[in-house]
């Protein structure tokens, strides 16, 4: 395991969730200071708990440190205090059946992120039942995720029939309410993708949920999938939205990541990013729409878990003859092996 001198340290609750999940795949320690330090209630928020300890249920030997005016909590437990500074020792991924209750402050989708990043270099296949809000307007909806994040990860040789995303139950906010299950297979290397000439748009489909909201896909040809949804308002929370004005504004979202384009929608930047970097020693490209900021900061700390830097090219309209502006996302991959995998 790392060392001491191997901590990585950073200071402010933002993009915690990419920071533990990459320390976690890359087995460095990391150190979170001054976490909403100078606000009137300072510390880690219930979701922030809730999702930590769903990384020690999913891993074997992590060691999670919570400081908390002055003292140190080491915990394994249901319960964290609301500490400023975060200390995480990863253990070894170890997966199996699990269940785990998410904070309905924020939906499964806030969870199932990160356990798509997680789950195929797992010890044991990962079968999860997740219960909380399946539908928000924050946070993607186990719909999109299941219809665009299942797709990609087949694409580098994670398929098969362990692999599924199943909604047992909806669920809004505030109380929650809903169930899911999530099952992936476990994988010893990646396969490199050469991912750069999306397709034309050959069918769109939608699922609508009564009272949860409408996601929306576009699918191409060659297999890109593109996204879009809406929520609607929670119960006593704002006005009623029209079905029909919930649909028409959902379809001008689509329209929107459809002129973005590339060959990964904007939900899924991170994860391509981060697959293209964990896979065998080959060059991977993938052509994606414009970058958020989220992704941004994920290529930064990439660079920083795993000492990876990517190739980036802009692609003009002209070029591509369609959309907006896109960037050719290249990398060689860091060669990384499931050691954790059980052999047979």
């Amino acid at each position: 395991m790392a060392g001491e001198a191997q901590c990585l340290s950073y200071a402010g609750c933002n993009f915690l969730r990419q920071r533990l999940v990459l320390a976690t795949l890359s087995g460095r320690p990391l150190k979170i200071r001054k976490i909403r330090a100078k606000e009137e209630d300072p510390g880690l928020r219930d979701f922030e708990a809730s999702f930590i300890r769903l990384i020690d249920k999913v891993t074997n030997g992590s060691r999670i440190e919570i400081n908390q005016t002055g003292w140190w909590f080491v915990s394994k437990a249901d319960e964290l205090p609301a500490g400023t500074t975060l200390y995480y020792q990863p253990g070894l991924l170890y997966g199996g059946s699990l269940e785990h209750d998410c904070s309905p402050s924020r939906s499964i989708g806030y969870y199932l992120e990160s356990l798509l990043c997680l789950a195929p270099f797992m010890k044991h296949p990962l079968k999860i039942i997740l219960r909380g809000v399946t539908n928000d307007q924050v946070d993607p909806s186990v719909d999109v995720l299941k219809a665009t994040a299942l797709p990609l990860l087949k694409k580098f040789g994670i398929d098969g029939e362990g692999l599924e995303i199943k909604i047992n139950r909806r669920g809004m906010p505030p109380k929650g309410g809903g169930e899911i299950l999530f099952a992936c297979p476990v994988r010893k290397v990646l396969q490199p993708v050469q991912f750069t000439d999306p397709g034309k748009i050959k069918r769109i489909r939608g699922t609508a949920s009564p009272g949860f909201g409408l996601c929306l896909t576009a699918e191409t040809i060659n297999g890109t999938v593109l996204s879009a949804e809406l929520a609607s308002n929670p119960q006593g929370q704002g006005a009623a939205v029209l079905p029909e004005e919930l649909g028409q504004n959902c379809a001008k979202l689509l329209l929107e990541e459809v002129y973005r384009g590339g060959c990964v929608d904007s939900t899924n930047q991170s994860l391509v990013l981060l697959l293209m970097t964990l896979g065998q020693r080959d060059v991977s490209k993938v052509l994606l729409g414009p970058l958020s900021p989220y992704t941004i900061e994920f290529l930064r700390h990439l660079r920083s878990f795993f000492q990876i830097m990517f190739k980036i090219e802009t692609k003009t309209p002209e070029e591509e003859h369609m959309g907006g502006e896109k960037v050719l996302m290249t990398c060689v991959g860091i060669g990384f092996s499931n050691l954790s995998k059980t052999i047979r």
